[in-house]
């Protein structure tokens, strides 16, 4: 079904050779990658990128801290269309008036500097840039991690909010020229196999060895004029999970019927690359071999195909509960229980967002279900189409009286069950999702508090194939039914009596309505000559995700507000944490003022040899170490919470995305590798010491000898890495954080 080959390949006619006329780098140079990322660069040099965008989406978890941060660095009004969609907190229950109070927040700014307001429940984020901001050719940069539009040859990235700053203030984005792998399409999907079956399938394949980490992917191949294009999307959007940096697809007449449907079609252009592209890998993926797949807790690589599942259920739901229990001690976990009565059973499924929540999706769903029952037992069944104008296509051609009557129940669209904000599931209850993750929390529940609930992704088909047998897990294969692929039809009316475009019209004499959380950033410090850290937190799971760094859910709707935030860092993971960080950042305070604490002298009279490291030029804050941190969203907030807390460092053997790092390194947090097999046995409270690091990242060093305090009185050497930083990146992190950095320019 999918195999990996990690040497390069030429493509020549749509065919895979291993030689060619021209050489590697020449057929490089051919690849649709290339071709897109140096037309958007402005470096010069082909091997170092300097990127401005076309276009900029946020959301509502993410728009506000970044317009605070680019007004306060001088913004006076949006360079490239900026689109602030509301589907990230439109439902959440806590926080009283705040989350209206930010939807408020992002319409004034709107006006204020021309910008695009997408009101909650109009359309989730990566619906309305497909529809609207998506161009063959075109780059897009998004404040979230899915922000993938490569099927409508629009190469997108995800990264975290100052990185979109930085475009508002007319910046780059600045990175090195990735590798590109070719992912080569062969054959068609069978009926009842859908995107999200290829897309856990690919996950699966590349996920744990880091085959495609940071690289682009390109997808071309005869197997792609077999898929529609809410396969392609469907599909596109879950490339994110493998860690890669982007993606695009060859277009053909699908993709321009795309653009035609949505009124846009000068924005199509057939892209094809060249002949004998060259890519540094290759992933070969034959879409009539792909079964229904189900990815089991807590992530989307842990994937078997449904019938494997079924046919080993006792084993791998053991499996589940060992490691449930290992992360969440407190709960009483309990999910052999589903398995009975000659099937797995299921509570629960949700067909939502900008991976579930698409036409064809749901038509297909409706196909299944028409004429059948979700049942009257505990299994639920919830649809949300992804914009408006999806929902009303639904309703004109029957799709929604369908699901209806089967017993579903059709949601507003929101992104909400997709990270933890809507649907949560009962205690032990076993969520069926066609959305794009299943991280721990990310169904909303709390197991540090003893609840908790398990989320599988599975394809709509799927779902609904179970949904049709009362909540027995179903692969869509195995049922009869007769898929009909409708015409879809956009109707621009919706979004035009309803959706505020001020792009290049904005209007400086407006106002921004700040409500009572929408707080500015505390004052942060330049990096002093010395630094010295405590760790506050050491998690060794293999990769940390964001969401356990920051959790997303009700803790969001605090967004606007850093300091209430970052009260929730690390909460649901090391619930020591936070207390750690303040005491930490207590103790910074006082050297600040002049004294100096106690403990801070006594941990620097243990650091003997070292002459002139003094606690008026030594920093003291927090750390966190974790094996590969950063895996999943691209919210900054994940960083941001760890810097107010007085965090300066974050210690890894590699971070788990670029975008976790450059959030990082715009927070002015030190990104410190270790090498491999480097041993780390310190813990919660040892400190590290490390000398002369401002001069060091001034002469752009990469190597930093350190000395480990330990609290049992230890002291101990070791080697931290800070390597790959821009001169700009540099900058940065001496100033102490971006906001620090624009500030300091504006004043010369």
């Amino acid at each position: 079904m999918i195999t990996l080959h990690d040497s390069g390949v030429f493509l020549a006619k749509g065919v895979l050779r291993t030689q060619a006329p021209i050489s590697p780098e020449e057929g490089r140079q051919r690849t649709l990658a290339w071709q897109i990322l140096q037309a958007h660069s402005v470096s010069g040099d082909p091997g170092r990128l300097q990127i401005r965008f076309d276009a900029l989406a946020s959301h509502d978890i993410t728009y506000v801290g970044i317009i605070q941060q680019a007004r306060a660095s001088g913004m006076r009004e949006f360079p490239v269309p900026y689109a602030l969609t509301n589907c990230h907190n439109s439902l959440c229950a806590v926080g009283g008036t705040i989350n209206e109070d930010d939807h408020v927040f992002g319409l004034s700014a709107a006006k204020k500097y021309g910008g695009i307001y997408v009101p909650a429940n109009q359309s989730v984020i990566h619906s309305y840039a497909r529809e609207q901001l998506a161009g063959c050719g075109k780059m897009i940069l998004g404040s979230d991690s899915h922000t993938r539009y490569g099927a409508l040859g629009t190469m997108a990235v995800g990264e975290g909010g100052p990185e979109l700053a930085k475009q508002l203030l007319k910046n780059t984005w600045d990175i090195a020229y990735p590798k590109v792998v070719l992912v080569y399409l062969t054959g068609g999907p069978r009926r009842g196999v859908g995107p999200h079956d290829a897309a856990i399938a690919l996950v699966k394949a590349v996920f744990e060895s880091g085959f495609v980490n940071n690289c682009v992917l390109e997808f071309a191949g005869p197997g792609v004029s077999s898929l529609p294009i809410d396969f392609r999307n469907g599909l596109d959007v879950m490339t994110t999970e493998t860690t890669c940096l982007s993606s695009i697809w060859e277009t053909d007449g699908e993709t321009k019927a795309f653009y035609k449907t949505h009124q846009r079609l000068e924005e199509y252009k057939p892209l094809r690359p060249g002949e004998f592209a060259w890519y540094d890998k290759y992933i070969e993926l034959d879409l009539s071999q792909v079964e229904p797949m189900i990815a089991l807790p807590f992530h989307p690589s842990n994937a078997y195909t449904i019938r494997e599942f079924l046919d080993n259920a006792p084993e791998l739901l053991a499996q589940v509960e060992a490691d449930a229990r290992a992360r969440y001690p407190k709960a009483q976990i309990r999910l052999a229980d589903k398995i009975h009565d000659g099937g797995v059973w299921a509570d629960q499924g949700v067909v939502a967002g900008c991976a579930g929540g698409l036409f064809d999706n749901i038509t297909e769903a409706a196909d299944i279900l028409r004429g059948g029952s979700c049942g009257d037992g505990y299994f639920a069944l919830d649809v949300y189409p992804t914009s408006v104008p999806v929902s009303l296509e639904l309703t004109k051609i029957g799709a929604t009286a369908d699901l209806l009557q089967s017993g579903a129940v059709i949601k507003p669209s929101f992104c909400g069950p997709c990270f933890g904000a809507g649907d949560v599931p009962a205690h032990n209850g076993l969520s069926l999702r066609h959305t794009t993750r299943n991280f721990p929390n990310r169904e909303g529940s709390k197991p540090g508090e003893g609840q908790f609930a398990a989320v599988c992704l599975m394809d709509a088909r799927s779902i609904a194939a179970t949904a049709r047998n009362g909540g027995k897990l179903t692969p869509a294969t195995e049922i009869e039914y007769n898929p009909v692929r409708r015409p879809y039809h956009f109707d621009s009316s919706v979004y035009q009596k309803r959706i505020y475009n001020g792009f290049g019209k904005p209007q400086p004499e407006t106002e921004l309505i700040f409500g009572p959380n929408i707080t500015d950033w505390p004052k942060m410090q330049p990096l002093a000559d010395n630094l010295l850290v405590e760790l506050a937190a050491v998690l060794r799971d293999d990769v940390t995700t964001t969401d356990e760094l920051i959790p997303s859910g009700e803790t969001s709707s605090f967004r606007s507000n850093p300091l209430r935030l970052a009260e929730f860092t690390l909460s649901r993971r090391e619930p020591a944490y936070v207390g750690r960080a303040k005491a930490a950042a207590e103790l910074e305070a006082e050297r600040l003022s002049g004294r100096t604490p106690a403990k801070l002298q006594t941990l620097l009279d243990r650091a003997s040899g070292l002459e002139g490291v003094t606690a008026a030029n030594t920093q003291f804050g927090s750390c966190v170490f974790a094996n590969k941190p950063g895996d999943g969203s691209a919210r900054e907030q994940a960083a941001s919470c760890q810097k107010v807390l007085g965090g300066f460092a974050n210690i890894c053997y590699s971070f788990a995305t670029k975008r976790y790092r450059s959030n990082c390194v715009n927070w002015g947090i030190l990104p410190f590798t270790l090498d491999a097999g480097t041993d780390f046995p310190y813990e919660a409270g040892d400190c590290l010491l490390v000398p002369e690091i401002r001069e060091k990242i001034l002469r752009g060093k990469e190597d930093f000898p350190a000395k480990v305090l330990k609290a049992d009185g230890g002291t101990e050497d070791i080697l931290l890495h800070v390597r790959g930083l821009t001169p700009e990146e540099r900058e940065i992190i001496l100033d102490g954080c971006l906001m620090n950095y624009y500030a300091k320019k504006a004043e010369t």
